[in-house]
């Protein structure tokens, strides 16, 4: 029951920001449940699938997610994940547990630097592009259309968020959000709706490669994936009522903290 309620709680707040719940599911279950990282990334992919599937869903009802933008952006991150899949074992738990850390760092400081600007970075106007899109945001009662900008710099995003899911297992959506809405100049609302779309394909990519080397333990992955599921459903429905950048600047301060004490598990100081 402890790991459906991990997982309850991390596809929850996944599904709000775009994550898929590994970015927090990873950290609780191996700094406070002792969990061998390698294992819980196996299992944290595989949760993502699910997650990822239950977000979709509502997202796709609400016409926040940008489908042909991220399955063109999809190409690159599966690239990545098989390639992190691939490396993730010859790696160790000391070495994964401080970068996990140090993008967990990265991406909430670039976050609430840029907390203020999600909401307005895109574009308006008649016209949307080959690549934009729109859709109506129910708390501002308004139609919001978006044109995306520097797709080249999304793609080498997108195969270096790969590469880190399949290493870390989070899906590479603190990677893909920032680059998504400072870079592409697309709102965070669209942004984390999209994201949950391709972390599912991406996830699915790397937990094949975890599955033959034998790291995914059912007894672990089946609660987390029940738990997932449900949390990122109602997560994926509340979150057309939330302001984007509430959404961002919550990331921020939970992924500042789950880096620091990821980075300190790595030189063996638990904070429990």
């Amino acid at each position: 029951m402890v790991f459906v309620a991990v997982g309850v709680a991390g596809g929850f707040l996944g599904s709000l920001v775009g994550l898929g719940g590994g970015v927090f599911i990873v950290p609780l279950i191996v700094l406070f449940m002792g969990v061998p990282i390698h294992q819980a990334v196996a299992a944290s992919l595989v949760a993502i699938v699910a997650s990822s599937t239950a977000s979709t869903i509502g997202y796709l009802r609400d016409d926040y997610s940008n489908i042909r933008l991220g399955l063109t952006l999809e190409t690159a991150t599966t690239l990545g994940a098989v390639s992190g899949g691939l490396t993730a074992h010859a790696v160790s738990r000391e070495a994964l547990s401080a970068l996990f850390g140090v993008v967990l760092a990265l991406g909430a400081v670039y976050l609430f630097f840029r907390r203020g600007e999600t909401e307005g970075g895109a574009a308006e106007g008649s016209d949307t592009g080959r690549w934009g899109g729109r859709y109506d945001d129910r708390h501002s009662k308004r139609e919001v259309r978006y044109r995306v900008r520097r797709l080249p710099a999304g793609l080498a995003a997108s195969f270096i968020a790969g590469n880190l899911s399949g290493l870390l297992g989070f899906g590479g959506g603190p990677i893909q959000i920032p680059v998504m809405t400072a870079a592409m100049g697309i709102p965070m609302k669209a942004a984390a709706a999209t994201s949950n779309f391709m972390i599912g394909v991406t996830a699915c990519a790397s937990a094949v490669i975890y599955y033959a080397h034998g790291t995914i333990v059912p007894s672990l992955t089946v609660p987390l994936v029940l738990g997932v599921t449900a949390g990122a459903f109602f997560g994926s429905r509340l979150a057309p009522r939330v302001r984007g950048r509430h959404l961002t600047a919550g990331l921020a301060v939970i992924l500042l903290l789950l880096s620091i004490q990821m980075l300190l598990a790595a030189f063996g100081v638990r904070i429990r």
